[in-house]
């Protein structure tokens, strides 16, 4: 089980206990202020407790949801406008400007852990959004990955999400003449 610092000071009651636990192997320091008493823990069980209330996004939701076999290099998370700039050099952050963050977002179970990931239906939206910024080969595997599923799909949160995020109009004709 994870830990913050939080909940480690109220389990062992002081910052001394913390120590002694950790070096005697009954605790085990993940990552800053991420605790677990188990040695080997996924690092998106570590990113989703430092993190909690990121959602993950495009390159990392993209492979979570198997929807491409390239691995990300970093941890694509989406916060709210108003969060903190993450520190932390494995993670890309964006922020959400148009309060969409609960919009198709999922839990799934990636490798044990359960991790907060936008939805396949959100995540085409979200490809075609930001189609200018991945590379062309990369677009294009997604693609036709999504056409491969086309029919699990459902379309009407399709054009829901994409009603309710920018760029609508050219979201929806890139999903009629690329898609289907």
């Amino acid at each position: 089980m994870l830990y913050s610092h939080k909940e480690c000071l109220e389990k062992y009651k002081s910052n001394y206990k913390i120590k002694q636990a950790v070096s005697e192997g009954k605790l085990f320091k993940l990552a800053s202020g991420i605790y677990s008493d188990k040695k080997n823990v996924p690092d998106t069980a570590i990113i989703r407790k430092k993190y909690p209330k990121s959602v993950f996004t495009l390159n990392s939701a993209f492979y979570y949801q198997g929807l491409t076999d390239t691995i990300p290099t970093y941890y694509y998370l989406l916060t709210d406008k108003d969060s903190s700039k993450i520190s932390n050099k494995q993670v890309k952050q964006s922020f959400d400007n148009c309060r969409s963050m609960d919009m198709g977002v999922e839990i799934i179970n990636y490798n044990g852990d359960d991790i907060t990931v936008f939805s396949k239906e959100r995540l085409l939206v979200e490809l075609i959004r930001n189609k200018s910024k991945l590379p062309y080969d990369y677009y294009k595997e997604i693609i036709g990955n999504y056409r491969k599923i086309i029919y699990e799909l459902d379309f009407e949160a399709v054009e829901e999400y994409a009603n309710n995020l920018p760029k609508t109009k050219m979201v929806m004709e890139t999903i009629q003449s690329e898609v289907f």
